[in-house]
């Protein structure tokens, strides 16, 4: 698990004393929101803007390799925020393995290393498949390369030889 957001500041209080900022309020969007507190329990994040920063850092990585139709129905059930996250993005030019689109996330996060860039993809991408519907991901699943069905909680099959 990293920590994406900058040291919260400190508020000077009568008698000298120093007390952390408040924690920013979650968004007004419920279902944005819902969206977070669903990526905060996978992970286990301390805070909610932890979770809100990792959730938009997976889905930004996401939406430029989630392409055509797929893309447009991914934006379509999404919470409005997310849908935004994921279609402001420009298309990849390559498609990339899933250890390469964990270590695209790690350089994104600062401090992340790959193990903990691979939890942050997979507490976001693991909370969509009930948003979004299984037949959705699967059909995302078959435009990306072998190896995201795990950062989606699936098993990833292959057929016997």
């Amino acid at each position: 698990m990293t920590t994406l957001t900058p040291q919260k500041p400190a508020i000077p209080q009568p008698g000298g004393d120093v007390t952390p900022a408040p924690e920013p309020r979650p968004a007004r969007d419920p279902a944005w929101r819902e969206l977070v507190d669903a990526v905060r329990e996978a992970g286990q994040y301390p805070t909610w803007s932890e979770a809100e920063s990792v959730t938009r850092v997976v889905l930004s990585a996401l939406g430029g390799h989630v392409v055509g139709d797929e893309r447009v129905d991914l934006a379509r059930a999404l919470p409005e925020e997310a849908a935004r996250v994921v279609a402001s993005q420009i298309p990849a030019t390559r498609s990339l393995t899933a250890a390469e689109f964990v270590d695209s996330v790690a350089a994104r996060i600062e401090g992340a290393t790959p193990a903990t860039a691979r939890w942050d993809v997979s507490s976001v991408l693991s909370v969509l498949p009930p948003l979004v519907g299984d037949e959705l991901v699967t059909r995302i699943l078959g435009q990306l390369p072998p190896g995201y069905a795990l950062l989606f909680g699936r098993a990833e099959l292959t057929p016997a030889a």
